[in-house]
């Protein structure tokens, strides 16, 4: 039982973090939006250091499919947008000494656009509500929250938490500052 809990763990880790590699690809950087995959051979590479086959077609797929699923985790669109990466695709069950796996059968330039689609899917699933943008509204970045308690609010604690948790703090210190002699409430100036 456990083995198939730890198996099932590292299949949602390995989901999630291909999910948010694609979704979080045009990260803003002093200011500055910062598109990974608007260079084709910054595309290219991208693609390839997660098993694609890094063409022309297979990027045109990804960053199409890259518009819509943001859509739908922000709520813009409905899933079905996502239908046609898994056009043509399926699942064949492979039997082997190590137990049944699923080989995913499609057009090379599909494989990784349909991996996302179903690592997307997995996480829908078995984590609802945890894969949310970050907090910070200047960040454009996603989060998949691993908490207990399903509290995380920031794509980074070290980034845009600490901003957050600072600006927070300016605030309300800023809000408390005693007014100067003669700038009192009340009196008549």
């Amino acid at each position: 039982m456990s083995c198939y809990w730890l198996d099932w763990w590292v299949v949602m880790v390995e989901d999630g973090e291909l999910l948010l590699a694609l979704l979080n690809t045009r990260p803003i950087r002093d200011g500055v939006e910062n598109d990974e995959l608007s260079d084709d051979g910054c595309a290219r590479r991208w693609s390839q250091a997660r098993g694609g086959t890094g063409t022309t077609a297979e990027l045109r797929r990804l960053r199409h499919l890259r518009e819509h699923l943001t859509d739908v985790v922000l709520g813009r669109a409905p899933v079905t947008v996502l239908a046609e990466a898994l056009e043509g695709v399926h699942q064949r069950p492979r039997l082997s000494e190590a137990g049944l796996s699923w080989e995913l059968v499609t057009e090379p330039d599909m494989r990784l656009p349909a991996r996302v689609v179903l690592a997307w899917a997995r996480v829908d699933e078995n984590l609802p509500g945890r894969l949310r943008p970050c907090g910070n509204d200047e960040c454009r970045l996603f989060l998949l929250d691993q908490s207990k308690a399903n509290r995380a609010r920031w794509c980074s604690m070290a980034t845009c938490g600490n901003r957050m948790k600072a600006r927070r703090h300016y605030e309300r210190s800023r809000s408390r500052v005693p007014a100067g002699p003669g700038d009192r409430q009340g009196e008549p100036g």
